[in-house]
């Protein structure tokens, strides 16, 4: 009999199980697809270490009109999505407020300065270093004004988090990216961080390798979840099985299987696409192009192209005006090639309105861990807290208090 089920194959569920799978630990890993097939495979691709301060909800009143008004490419928003999501919007609001982000911002740099070296041994034991680039990425300026303001912010917060920046002005970000067709202000080039051109590739390759050590991976519905006594179980072809601990790391979809145990989540769902281009010219690096809401990486599917966030309801139809916006945005960037998807690929972000991701034991259920809620920083933060999730199961002791569960009473 398996010790730990872990529900989801995303990179936050594979990477638990393989830390779980290092203390010593029998799982079977948990999902209704193959690994890596979510969320985790739709990103930017990027190990994000310098993300030491999480997206702050904007406070300031130019900021919330273009918001609310829909005058940028950031955010897109459905009217009916904000009678179930008012209440952690407003969360994130209250959360966003200077002195508290900042001090969130304290617990949540601890986590992303360490991704790196968390992901390190994984991707080598992996064999998977072919997917990785160490060169960090751009985020590219097209306004001397917003160049001025976003390079003062970079250095702020590259002196305050010990993060190696490189202020590019424009001729330098020109000689960097020979295929740019316009001039742009500026960039600031974030060293520390690293991309991989197969983010589903990785989640996969990181599974394989779990395999590889004698876990499983089962195939199974992980709504069917319940508790039986001591144990927890899930349903599959032959009956039910079985563990004594059960990992819940199914992403946006989490809350929807905890509220059969009595828990109300205030997960915010961010949506996000993307589509690839192939037959165009190519970056050298990974790009935000920040006026424009929208980033660019090479991958192996071809050029990705990705959008912003949008506020919707779950299950609501797809509305990709950001991804048009996007593409045009991209277009005026560089010969971007065609499309290869008839259709532009949708996921969802699943955000904590403090912005920390919920890691530890379930307050009223013993044997019912929780790890989900990485927002925007799944795809970097995932070997990072599945380590602080072994610590805590193995000496019932929380390394980061702060990223409890119990928070939410």
């Amino acid at each position: 009999m398996p010790d730990v089920l872990v529900l989801g194959a995303g990179m936050v569920g594979v990477s638990t199980a393989l830390a779980l799978q290092a203390q010593g630990q029998e799982v079977i890993l948990v999902d209704r697809t193959s690994p890596g097939r979510e969320t985790s495979y739709g990103n930017a691709g990027l190990i994000q270490a310098e993300a030491a301060e999480p997206y702050a909800f904007p406070r300031d009143l130019a900021s919330l009109l273009r918001t609310i008004f829909k005058r940028g490419n950031d955010v897109n928003y459905h009217l009916d999505a904000l009678s179930d999501q008012w209440r952690p919007l407003w969360g994130y609001f209250r959360a966003s407020a200077p002195a508290r982000h900042e001090a969130i911002s304290r617990s949540y740099a601890k986590l992303t300065r360490r991704s790196t070296a968390d992901h390190a041994p994984l991707i080598a034991a992996a064999g998977a270093e072919n997917l990785i680039r160490r060169d960090g990425f751009r985020k590219v300026f097209r306004s001397t004004s917003e160049f001025e303001h976003g390079a003062a912010h970079a250095e702020r917060v590259s002196r305050q988090y010990d993060l190696a920046l490189r202020v590019m002005n424009s001729a330098e970000l020109a000689a960097a990216e020979p295929a740019l067709k316009i001039t742009c202000a500026g960039a600031c080039h974030w060293l520390d961080s690293w991309s991989c051109i197969d983010p589903g590739g990785l989640t996969q390759a990181y599974a394989d390798l779990f395999v590889a050590r004698g876990g499983r991976v089962q195939t199974a519905d992980a709504g069917s979840l319940q508790q039986d006594g001591r144990m927890w179980s899930v349903g599959v072809s032959w009956g039910r099985l079985a563990a004594r601990h059960a990992v819940v790391a199914l992403g946006p979809w989490s809350p929807l299987l905890l509220e059969k145990l009595g828990y109300r989540i205030p997960l915010l769902r961010k949506r996000g696409y993307h589509r690839h281009y192939k037959g165009g010219d190519a970056l050298n690096l990974p790009m935000l192009d920040v006026e424009n809401g929208t980033a660019l990486s090479p991958m192996t599917a071809g050029f990705r192209v990705l959008t912003g966030a949008e506020i919707a309801r779950l299950d609501a139809p797809p509305t990709p005006v950001q991804m048009v916006r996007a593409e045009k945005a991209a277009r005026e960037l560089l010969n971007l090639g065609e499309p290869v998807e008839a259709e532009p690929w949708l996921g969802t972000r699943p955000c904590m309105p403090d912005m920390l991701p919920l890691v530890g034991a379930a307050p009223r259920h013993e044997g019912l861990w929780f790890h989900f809620g990485h927002g925007h920083q799944g795809f970097t933060l995932g070997p990072t807290t599945a380590a602080l999730l072994a610590e805590e199961m193995q000496t019932a002791r929380a390394p980061m208090p702060e990223l409890s569960p119990r928070r939410l009473s």
